[in-house]
């Protein structure tokens, strides 16, 4: 497929491999660069050309607007062997289909009782288990929470234990190798490198635990509390058909593998970056006196947790997935380029959040650039850390949600010191994880 001819090709191309070697060794300085050079930039990754759009306008009119010419792209399509037809990989009609019927396992009353039985419950008894002066590998603890509350959310008790075992020791092995399978060429993934053995293992164990505990609710029946029974239970209510247990799984395996890992590393630069910042961690601790008054955690104080939600605001915005793909289903027209039918078309959320005509001294951390004045001058398209229009993630509540949780029940305890000489910086996975955060656990009113 020959480029159209009106478009701005980045720099750092190599020969043969194209933007694929910047774009593994450094992808946000690569995707950081791209909003000078254009409103649509060419990346090229291997002989294959992606365009990818800097401008809000842009974004919107890609994932929003004329969301029905895109497919979902090359990135999906390399995790299909892991995620099957889940709503992460699948396309039109069968992707409406299936959003239709999950969409009822994360409405408010369901959120309200995951909430009050399983995220509240669990980060409190991560907090009672700490102890002054302990250092923790902090991002591994929130990895740890987040795959627990998923898996508790998930699986009932009685099907839950071996389930969450699985998830807790293969989602990090995928996590670890996702970045160089999505933009490697088809015949790396073939070959019998230790990064693929690891992948592939961990995948095909996760499939079948999984499978199983399908099989095993199917079986039990009824409404368990649990978002399994719910999505065994749904039916679509054109067609009053239910899912079969292969696409229950399917689901399954993406809410575990996107979620979780979108919550836990939140919750690590959360606690990184207040733990930097001694005027936001006492802004943050004041609010979270004043709204739980010595109490746990609740679904209902969530309105009033106004700065926290700013804080995680700012958290997403400093540190989303970094990038979205997509695939034209039809010759469209983005920002004056001509983009054939069947060509990759991307938007890289590190880009828009940085543009310092939207959000000013973008590498500030700056809670307060999301006080109802100064968000309202935000575009549409400017901030999607959960995507945007037919296809915005269904967990784009449950995910902010269990953040202000269980930062607001960590809060309410402690406080975390960033280890004085130890360099904390974004390791590019499917999302910007800290490299490492050790971080020592002091109690309210001490040190």
């Amino acid at each position: 497929m020959a480029p159209p001819p009106d478009v701005a090709v980045a720099p750092g191309r190599w020969p043969l491999l194209g933007h694929t070697v910047p774009m593994l060794r450094d992808p946000l300085k690569l995707l950081s660069s791209l909003r000078s050079h254009g409103d649509v930039v060419r990346l090229d990754f291997g002989p294959m050309p992606v365009y990818l759009v800097t401008t809000p306008e842009l974004a919107w009119r890609l994932l929003a607007v004329d969301a029905g010419k895109f497919d979902k792209g090359l990135v999906f399509d390399k995790m299909r062997p892991l995620f099957g037809d889940g709503l992460a990989t699948s396309n039109g009609a069968f992707n409406q289909r299936q959003r239709r019927m999950m969409l009822p396992a994360f409405q408010r009353s369901r959120l309200e009782l995951y909430a009050e039985t399983t995220m509240t419950k669990l980060a409190v008894e991560l907090a009672d288990a700490w102890k002054p002066g302990e250092v923790v590998e902090f991002d591994r603890r929130m990895q740890d929470l987040a795959l627990t509350i998923s898996g508790r959310t998930l699986f009932s008790a009685e099907l839950g234990d071996e389930a969450l075992a699985e998830i807790q020791r293969s989602i990090p092995i995928m996590l670890k190798y996702v970045m160089v399978r999505a933009f490697s060429p088809k015949f790396v993934e073939r070959l019998p490198i230790p990064a693929n053995r690891e992948f592939d293992a961990a995948a095909a164990r996760l499939r079948r635990v999984i499978g199983e505990a399908v099989l095993e609710a199917r079986e039990k029946g009824g409404d368990q509390g649990d978002l399994l029974s719910m999505l065994l239970l749904a039916k679509d209510d054109e067609t009053g058909e239910k899912m079969t247990d292969g696409q229950v799984a399917d689901e399954v395996i993406t809410i575990l593998t996107t979620g979780a890992e979108t919550t836990a590393v939140a919750l690590a630069w959360f606690f990184h970056e207040i733990g930097a910042r001694p005027d936001i961690e006492r802004r943050f601790h004041a609010e979270v006196d004043e709204v739980l008054a010595g109490g746990p955690a609740r679904f209902g104080h969530l309105p009033r947790l106004v700065y926290t939600q700013r804080i995680i605001n700012e958290v997403v915005r400093r540190t989303p997935p970094v990038i979205l793909m997509r695939r034209a289903r039809e010759d469209v027209e983005l920002g004056g380029v001509r983009i054939p039918a069947g060509a990759e078309v991307a938007v890289s959320q590190h880009t828009l959040h940085r543009d310092p005509r939207w959000f000013p001294e973008p590498d500030r951390f700056d809670p307060d650039r999301w006080a109802p004045e100064r968000a309202a001058a935000v575009p549409k398209g400017a901030f999607i850390p959960f995507g945007a229009g037919a296809r915005l993630c269904p967990g784009h509540q449950f995910a902010p949600t269990e953040i202000a949780l269980v930062a607001a029940t960590i809060g309410a305890r402690w406080r975390l010191e960033p280890l004085p000489g130890v360099r904390v910086f974004p390791k590019i996975k499917a999302t910007m994880q800290p490299n490492r955060l050790p971080m020592t656990v002091v109690a309210r009113g001490s040190g």
